[in-house]
């Protein structure tokens, strides 16, 4: 399967690298230093599910290689637009563009741009961070979920399914990617959130009883306005993060409080306003993701003189 990742950044990178050590043939979209480090030395990936030193092919200009049976979309949200524009013309028929980008409205983004039958829904299910160009550390999780926006199970989907089940980074193949997607922001519009806004990694907020309680807060709206949007969730999963992030995440900075350590724009639309425009949809009041949502828009507005 011919892979192009669009927006090698710490996820994207990690999971080509497993693509391509599993023999599939792998584009990285990457820009800058991390690009020209890519291209000189491959990726270097220390993991727990084992270390991966790799060549991979490295490109800012998808077209160069296309065409691609699979674009992986990993850019961040404010992204797309630009990231869209440089695939035109890239995928192969019946290929498909699957997103794993944040949030819970890039599907319909994409599929306005390329249409509904090239985009599919996933989510990334990794902690990584690139400690220096080429070379990511990954110490949680690692896989994707994903499935078709309508639920079927296509041909397509289940070839990707194959080829991720080799790199070992399969989820699951799901018929419901709206559940998903809704069940991730349950996680991202809270752990991550505050993360980036107190500059904690994520044991620091799960060892204090008022983090938790604004957490707990977060989350249970996030559930209440994902249910209204369709999703089936319900209150156990804020157990079921919690224990997850005590087990296997505490040592996690997240991925919007490294784009802030980078001076890089903040993913709050796709993390707390789409949240909050959802729940106005509703006529639900979210007052916590509220102030969440303010506090990440003022915070990226910022000098980033005062960081």
């Amino acid at each position: 399967m011919k892979i192009l990742v669009m927006g090698a950044g710490a996820v994207g990178s990690y999971f080509g690298a497993r693509l391509r050590a599993a023999g599939e043939d792998v584009v990285l979209c990457a820009r800058g230093k991390h690009l020209a480090a890519i291209r000189e030395r491959g990726l270097d990936i220390t993991s727990i599910r084992g270390d991966l030193k790799i060549p991979v092919t490295a490109t800012d200009t998808p077209n160069q290689f296309a065409p691609y049976d699979l674009i992986l979309f990993c850019v961040k949200g404010y992204d797309t637009e630009a990231a869209a524009q440089l695939i035109q013309g890239c995928l192969k028929p019946e290929g498909a563009i699957l997103t794993i980008q944040n949030g819970v409205e890039n599907e319909a983004h994409l599929a306005t741009i390329f249409g509904a039958d090239a985009v599919m829904g996933g989510n990334a299910r990794v902690g990584v961070e690139m400690v220096a160009p080429g070379k990511i550390v990954h110490i949680s999780t690692g896989h994707i979920d994903f499935g078709e926006l309508d639920g079927r199970e296509t041909d397509r989907a289940r070839a990707i399914a194959d080829a991720f089940r080799r790199a070992g980074i399969l989820g699951q193949l799901s018929p419901d990617i709206k559940t998903l997607r809704w069940d991730k922001l349950i996680w991202n519009g809270s752990l991550n959130t505050v993360a980036t806004l107190t500059r904690r990694r994520v044991g620091e907020l799960l060892d204090d009883a008022e983090s938790m309680r604004l957490l707990r807060t977060l989350m249970k709206e996030i559930v209440t306005v994902g249910c209204a949007e369709g999703a089936k969730l319900d209150d156990g999963r804020i157990d079921a993060y919690i224990a997850h992030s005590q087990k296997n995440l505490r040592a996690l900075k997240t991925s919007t409080q490294q784009d802030l350590e980078r001076g890089k724009p903040l993913e709050y639309e796709e993390l707390s306003g789409a949240v909050v425009r959802a729940a106005r949809r509703h006529g639900i009041e979210v007052p916590a993701n509220d102030t969440v949502y303010a506090l990440l828009r003022l915070l990226n507005d910022a000098p980033k003189s005062n960081f």
